[in-house]
């Protein structure tokens, strides 16, 4: 399998962390939060915590706090379609390829629930043909990107289609809950809206670079399911983050790296690029501790969670993304993606 287009796409509307800092403070959900609730939620959006500006489907940030199931799940049907959809279409561009090209279509979320699926919504504005192959996959929140490319792979390789796309969207300005747990509070800083797609082929594409899936490896532990996951609570999402979140994330990840390098005789030294979820800057520094990484080895993860904050499963699209669009280093590449399960899902590159 080949990764052929890739495409991103955000609200237009964008804020720093002091912006919504200053439209959280003298709301009636602030005022209700204890006053150690307050300190916390203020020192996180006031100090370097990895993130500098998020965009968020919301044209005045006092939306933010409307939390009423009906306007939340408004949110979601206005937004993710249309964030999908222009992923897809600038994935199918950087492919250089047409709708018509398109034999199916896989589509991840964990922010929102429709039915039909965001699958119906994007086969109608991209106008894909009305045989296409859609599923919808939800509940595989921050790591659902490569099993997503993992559906589109066994198509691929059975011969049921020629070009996949597959994308991932969140809208997690339509997740929004705010009470006096540090996981809540935690929570309500880090993430942003966006989408991310990426065209998948059975053959290389034709751009000047060429990067082919070899092979992929997954833990998933539902012994650790309670510590990162949505419960729903008064009809909304409610996001529970623990605190052992970025220890466990890290040592999941150095487990399904080890497997695979294992697996393909390859060590650890011979990875040329890295594309990491971040899922804020505590994981990324548990990253680089426990596996040993350089600053550069995280560079461009750091940057986007800079720029956009954790935009749940589409950040490894940007990160790829980032990552191409400069001076890659060929050789072996490592994409790894973690979150609700708990699972961590990895998949080995080859870029040249």
């Amino acid at each position: 399998m080949f990764i052929t287009g890739l495409g991103t796409a955000n609200p237009p509307y964008r804020y720093t962390q002091a912006d919504c800092l200053r439209a959280l403070e003298g709301t009636r959900q602030f005022l209700q939060l204890k006053p150690a609730s307050q300190l916390l939620i203020a020192r996180i959006l006031q100090s370097a915590h990895g993130i500098a500006t998020r965009y968020l489907a919301l044209a005045d940030l006092s939306q933010a706090f409307d939390l009423v199931p009906d306007t939340l799940q408004r949110r979601f049907l206005e937004n993710a379609p249309m964030l999908a959809a222009q992923a897809a279409t600038r994935a199918l561009d950087d492919a250089g390829l047409t709708p018509a090209d398109i034999d199916a279509v896989v589509i991840s979320t964990c922010t929102g629930y429709l039915c039909p699926g965001l699958t119906s919504y994007v086969i109608e504005r991209l106008g894909l043909k009305p045989e296409v192959l859609a599923l919808d996959l939800v509940g595989q929140g921050c790591g659902a990107a490569i099993p997503n490319m993992r559906g589109a792979e066994a198509l691929l390789t059975a011969g049921r289609a020629r070009h996949v796309l597959s994308v991932c969207v969140e809208v997690c300005s339509a997740a929004f809950y705010l009470d006096d747990d540090p996981g809540v509070l935690v929570s309500a800083c880090l993430f942003g809206d966006g989408a991310g797609a990426a065209v998948l082929s059975a053959e290389p594409g034709a751009g000047p670079r060429t990067v082919e899936w070899i092979d992929c490896a997954t833990i998933t532990n539902p012994q650790d399911r309670d510590l990162l996951r949505f419960e729903q609570r008064d009809g909304m999402l409610r996001n529970i983050l623990s605190p052992q979140v970025p220890e466990l994330a890290a040592c999941y990840a150095k487990k399904v790296l080890s497997e695979l390098l294992t697996r393909r005789g390859l060590a650890q030294d011979d990875i040329a690029g890295w594309v990491w979820h971040g899922g804020g800057k505590t994981v990324l520094d548990a990253l680089q501790q426990q596996l040993s990484l350089s600053d550069n080895d995280v560079r461009i993860s750091r940057m986007i969670l800079n720029d956009y904050g954790n935009l749940s499963s589409a950040f490894v699209y940007y990160v790829l993304q980032a990552a191409l669009a400069g001076q890659p280093r060929p050789g072996w590449w490592w994409m790894s993606a973690f979150g609700a399960g708990f699972s961590c899902h990895g998949a080995l590159l080859k870029v040249s």
